[in-house]
C-alpha cells in the first residue's frame, strides 16, 4: 500500500507557542480521539477487502498514537492547569484504548481477513501488522465473557489513574536540605558559585540532579552526602507507598483474569525474553557473574575510605559515587573535576548533534522558538534531513524546572507515517546548564539514541512500526550502544574544549577508559537489585515494599540499603516499564554485541554505520528484534561481548 509519490510532503504539527496551550491541547486530543473513531466506524462497517480494513485501522492506530501524545504535556508543561488537563484527557485516551481492545465486533472484522484468500493481497508488513492486532486483542480479554471484560475494564482505567498520580507525585515533590556554605567543600568552584547563601545563611540544596549528583560525587561532608541522599530516597515517601501497592494489585488480578500465572509473565510474552521465569534467571546469571566483580571493588572502596575514617566497616550508597571518584583520581589519575571542565553544556548539545549526523549521515537545523511553536524558552527544536530531505523534527528540553519530569526520557510527539505526518520526538532531561559530568555526557548520549531511533523508524507507512516500536527490551539496546561514541576519544575531540579553548587530551580520554572499567562490578549487581525489585514486586504480593526491597538490596548488591529509606516510591521504573527493568542490562546484552561490528580506529566508518542505521533503527518494528541484530552482525546475537567487556 504504497504513499503517493506525488503527494506534498508532510509539514510539523503547528503548535501554540505563547498562545492558548489549555484549548490547543484539548483540541488536539478530541479531534484525533474523533479521528480514530470515525477510522474504526469505516473498519468495522465489514469490508472484505484486507487492504481498505488496514488502511483504515492503520489510520485509526495513527489518530490514536496523536491523541496519546497528551501524555507529554503532563511531564512538560510549565503551566499546572495544562498538566492536570492532559492527565485527564489521557484517562479518556486509555478509556477508549480499552474499549477497542474489548471489542467483539472490530475484533471479529479483523480475525476474519486473518482466514481470508484475500491476504494474498497482504505484504510482509501488512500481515505482520494483523497478527500483532490480532494478539493484542487477545491479550485484552476479548474473548472472555462479559462479566470478565468489564472487570478488566476496570481495572484498566483504575491502572491509569494510579499511574498518574504515581508519576504526579513523583514529578512535585522535590525536597532540599539546608547546610552551612563551609560543608560545601569538596564542590566545584561554578558549583559553590551557583549555591550562595540565604538570608540566612545557610545553601538550600534540592533533589533535583543540578544539585544531586555533583553533590554525591565531590561533597566531602558525609553527613551532609547522608541527609541529601536519605532526601533523595524519600521523594514521594510515604503517598506512592499505597499508590505503588494498589498498581501492583491491579496489575496482579488483571494477569490473572487473563489466565496467565503471573504479571511478568503476562508482561514478557511480547518481549525478547519470553517469561517470567527467564527474568529471574537471567537477573541471577548477571549477578552471579558480576559479583566477585564487584566483592573487589566495594573492598577497594572500603580502604579508601578507611584512609577517612579508620573504623568504617561498610561502604554506603552516599559514600559510593564519592569513593569512586576518589579512588578514579588517586588510582587512575582522572580527576572528575578537571574532566567536567571540557563539557560546557552548549558545546555537548552541538557536540552530541554533530557526531549524530557524522554517523547516521543526518542534518540538524535549528528550528526558531516562534516558528516550532514550543512550550518553554528551554527548549530547543531542530529539523532533521536524511540526504537533502526533511524527515522529522526534535525538541531537546534539557533543564530542570518546577513541575517537570525528574528524569531523563524521549517522549513521541508524532509518529512519522510516511506521505502523512512527519515523526517528532522530545527529548525530556534535568542537566545543570553550565559543566556537565562526564557521566551526564554519556547519559544525554544514551537518550538522544532514542530520538534518533524514533526519527529513523518515523519513515514507514504503518504506525504500529513507526519509531521504536520494536520488544521492549530491545529498546535501549541502540542507545547504550550510542554510549561509546562518548568513551571514543577522536570523538569526544570535536567538541570537548575547556574555556581556554584546549582539546581534551587523548591520554585524558584514555586514562578515564581505564577508570571507567573500575565499578563495572558494583553497576551490574545495583542494576541487578532494581531489576529484582521490579521482577519480584510484580510477582507476588509483599505486604511491606521497604523491607522487601532492602532484602532484595542486600541479596543481589554489595552497598547495603539506606536505612530509613524508601527509595521504591520515586523509582518511576516501575509504573512504565513494570516487571521489565531487567531490560537495561538485557540490552547492554546486545549493545555490546552490535558494537563489535565497528572498527574501534573509525567509529565514523560510513559503511557499517549505514547499515546499521538501514538493518536496524529505519526498521522500527517491521521484524523481531532478534531477526534485526541478526541481519546486522550476520549472526544471532550472543553473551560474548559484554563477559568480554566485563572481564576487562
Amino acid at each position: 500500500m504504497p504513499t503517493d509519490p506525488l503527494a506534498p510532503a508532510p509539514a510539523p504539527i503547528t503548535l501554540p507557542g505563547d498562545g492558548d496551550w489549555l484549548d490547543w491541547v484539548t483540541r488536539r486530543c478530541h479531534d484525533q480521539l474523533e479521528e480514530a473513531r470515525r477510522q474504526v466506524g469505516l473498519v468495522k462497517a465489514g469490508s472484505s477487502d484486507a487492504p481498505v480494513v488496514l488502511v483504515a485501522w492503520n489510520k485509526a492506530e495513527t489518530a490514536l498514537a496523536n491523541a496519546e501524545a497528551v501524555a507529554l504535556w503532563a511531564e512538560v508543561h510549565p503551566d499546572a492547569a495544562v498538566r492536570d488537563r492532559a492527565d485527564d484527557l489521557g484517562q479518556e485516551v486509555q478509556k477508549y484504548v480499552t474499549e477497542l481492545g474489548l471489542d467483539r465486533d472490530l475484533y471479529a472484522v479483523l480475525d476474519r481477513l486473518a482466514t481470508s484468500s484475500d491476504l494474498t493481497a497482504l505484504d510482509a508488513d501488512a500481515r505482520r501488522v494483523l497478527d500483532h492486532t490480532l494478539r493484542d486483542f487477545r491479550r485484552a480479554g476479548v474473548d472472555r465473557d462479559d462479566a470478565t471484560r468489564d472487570r478488566l475494564r476496570a481495572l484498566s482505567e483504575q491502572a491509569v489513574k494510579l499511574s498518574q498520580d504515581f508519576g504526579r507525585t513523583i514529578r512535585d515533590d522535590v525536597r532540599s536540605i539546608r547546610i552551612a556554605p563551609e560543608r560545601l567543600a569538596g564542590l566545584p568552584d561554578d558549583y559553590r558559585a551557583a549555591h550562595a547563601p540565604d538570608d540566612d545563611g545557610l545553601v538550600t540544596l534540592t533533589t533535583d540532579y543540578p544539585d544531586l549528583v555533583p553533590f554525591l560525587t565531590f561533597g566531602s561532608d558525609a553527613e551532609a552526602r547522608h541527609d541529601l541522599a536519605l532526601a533523595h530516597s524519600n521523594v514521594a515517601w510515604p503517598a506512592n507507598d499505597q499508590v505503588l501497592q494498589d498498581l501492583l494489585a491491579v496489575r496482579r488480578e488483571t494477569a490473572q483474569l487473563l489466565g496467565y500465572d503471573s504479571w511478568p509473565d503476562y508482561d514478557t510474552e511480547v518481549k525478547m525474553i519470553g517469561s517470567g521465569q527467564a527474568v529471574a534467571d537471567f537477573i541471577d546469571r548477571i549477578g552471579e557473574a558480576a559479583k566477585e566483580r564487584a566483592g573487589q571493588e566495594v573492598a577497594v572502596l572500603l580502604e579508601r575510605k578507611r584512609v577517612d575514617d579508620p573504623t568504617a566497616d561498610t561502604v554506603t550508597g552516599y559514600d559510593s559515587r564519592y569513593y569512586s571518584e576518589i579512588v578514579r583520581r588517586e588510582q587512575y589519575d582522572v580527576d572528575g573535576q578537571v574532566v567536567r571542565t571540557y563539557f560546557g553544556f552548549e558545546q555537548v548539545r552541538q557536540g552530541l548533534l554533530d557526531v549524530t549526523g557524522r554517523l547516521f549521515g543526518l542534518t540538524w537545523t535549528p528550528v526558531a522558538r516562534e516558528e516550532a511553536g514550543t512550550w518553554h524558552g528551554d527548549v530547543a527544536s531542530y529539523d532533521v534531513e536524511l540526504d537533502g530531505t526533511r524527515i522529522g523534527r526534535i525538541h531537546l528540553d534539557l533543564h530542570p524546572r518546577e513541575g517537570k519530569f525528574k528524569h531523563a526520557a524521549q517522549f513521541d510527539l508524532v509518529k512519522g507515517i510516511a506521505g502523512e505526518q512527519l515523526p517528532e520526538g522530545v527529548l525530556v532531561c534535568n542537566f545543570a546548564r553550565g559543566l556537565m559530568e562526564h557521566d551526564e555526557v554519556v547519559t544525554l548520549f544514551h537518550e538522544f539514541g532514542h530520538l534518533v531511533h524514533h526519527v529513523l523508524a518515523g519513515q514507514g507507512e504503518w504506525a504500529r512500526f513507526s519509531g521504536v516500536a520494536t520488544e521492549w527490551d530491545f529498546v535501549e539496546a541502540p542507545s547504550q550502544m550510542l554510549e561509546e561514541w562518548a568513551w571514543d576519544a577522536d570523538v569526544l575531540a570535536t567538541f570537548a574544549r575547556n574555556e581556554a579553548g584546549e582539546t581534551i587530551p587523548a591520554e585524558l580520554v584514555a586514562a578515564m577508559r581505564r577508570a571507567d572499567h573500575f565499578g563495572k562490578g558494583l553497576y551490574a549487581v545495583q542494576q541487578m537489585s532494581y531489576a529484582a525489585r521490579s521482577y519480584w514486586f510484580h510477582a507476588g504480593p509483599h505486604d511491606d515494599l521497604t523491607a522487601y526491597g532492602d532484602e532484595l538490596q542486600r541479596r543481589y548488591s554489595v552497598i547495603p540499603p539506606l536505612e530509613g529509606a524508601h527509595m521504591h516510591c520515586a523509582f518511576g521504573h516501575l509504573d512504565g516499564y513494570s516487571s521489565g527493568y531487567y531490560t537495561y542490562m538485557w540490552s547492554l546484552v546486545i549493545a555490546k554485541d552490535l558494537f563489535s561490528a565497528f572498527d574501534p580506529d573509525d567509529l565514523f566508518a560510513a559503511g557499517v554505520a549505514h547499515a546499521y542505521r538501514d538493518k536496524v533503527l529505519a526498521m522500527g518494528g517491521r521484524k523481531d528484534a532478534a531477526d534485526l541484530v541478526a541481519d546486522f552482525l550476520g549472526r544471532p546475537y550472543s553473551f560474548d561481548s559484554w563477559a568480554a567487556w566485563l572481564a576487562e
